[in-house]
């Protein structure tokens, strides 16, 4: 699958790093900021571009991720993520903007709402809580950094989809594209679009041994915001009876839960586009 088609744009972080996003809509539209899982990329949110209609999509590529610069692991933290977020607001002169946050995207966002709520117009949380399994945790910490297990992207969407048992009803295409927005084909094979690397972070930051640390306050301070939050009915890493504990503390929650997805919707399915179309029109 080719990858986006809408430019690259670079802006400079404060520590001099290159990150990459890319810029869809109208320039006057309402800002949307769209912050992507822990190894994916700006090209994750092409899916979302339909019920994202008539806003101002900013699609960011993190530190180690897509075409941004590959930095270490100790800058790959949620902290400095979120530090780059604000500097791409600042670098467009965005004073508030929405959040569209796919797993780590959406803790990212909370975290946001803790340290400069008012940069914020509201936040649509795709597939993430304040409280996250750990069994969907460690499913991804066997698999990150991982050299890729296929040599062509036919290949590999072949094996997504043996291996996605949460998800059904999806097309061949639909795997294709799926495989073509995390690995890029060369000579030699199939590469990650993101820096292995990465793993030595999360792994640094998840010990299953250890409990997770309490995101709930984040969650609670996220009043007066637009919210909406969108569930694979499949998830692995979202369960149940969070997303209902989050709807229940924030009750004006935006809620869509999306049959045949697991970890993560893709954003383009009926009831994601109907969530995303209603979240955007509390903000305007």
């Amino acid at each position: 699958m080719p990858h986006s088609d809408s430019p690259r744009h670079f802006f400079t972080a404060t520590d001099g790093a290159r990150l990459a996003y890319a810029l869809d809509g109208p320039g006057n539209g309402l800002p949307v900021l769209c912050l992507a899982g822990l190894t994916r990329n700006r090209d994750d949110f092409l899916p979302a571009l339909p019920g994202l209609s008539g806003c101002r999509v900013i699609r960011m590529d993190y530190r180690g991720r897509g075409d941004s610069d590959f930095t270490g692991p100790d800058s790959y933290t949620v902290a400095q993520e979120a530090a780059d977020a604000l500097a791409l607001l600042d670098h467009l002169g965005i004073e508030k903007a929405a959040i569209l946050g796919t797993s780590r995207g959406g803790l990212i966002a909370l975290l946001l709402a803790a340290t400069a709520k008012e940069r914020l117009l509201g936040i649509c949380l795709n597939d993430i809580g304040p409280e996250i399994d750990l069994g969907g945790l460690g499913k991804i910490a066997a698999r990150i950094g991982k050299a890729p297990q296929a040599r062509t992207l036919a290949e590999m969407a072949g094996l997504m989809a043996a291996n996605s048992p949460g998800f059904t009803g999806l097309s061949l295409t639909d795997w294709q594209e799926m495989a073509g927005r995390l690995f890029t084909q060369h000579p030699d094979g199939l590469r990650l679009r993101y820096d292995p690397r990465l793993r030595d972070s999360f792994l640094a930051a998840f010990d299953p041994a250890q409990p997770l640390p309490d995101l709930w306050p984040l969650w609670h301070g996220c009043d007066g915001l637009a919210l909406a939050l969108i569930r694979g009915a499949n998830s692995d890493l979202l369960r149940e009876d969070t997303a209902r504990k989050m709807r229940e503390i924030q009750p004006g929650l935006i809620f869509a839960e999306v049959p045949g997805r697991g970890h993560v919707p893709l954003l383009n399915e009926p009831q994601s586009i109907t969530a995303l179309t209603a979240w955007i029109g509390e903000m305007q």
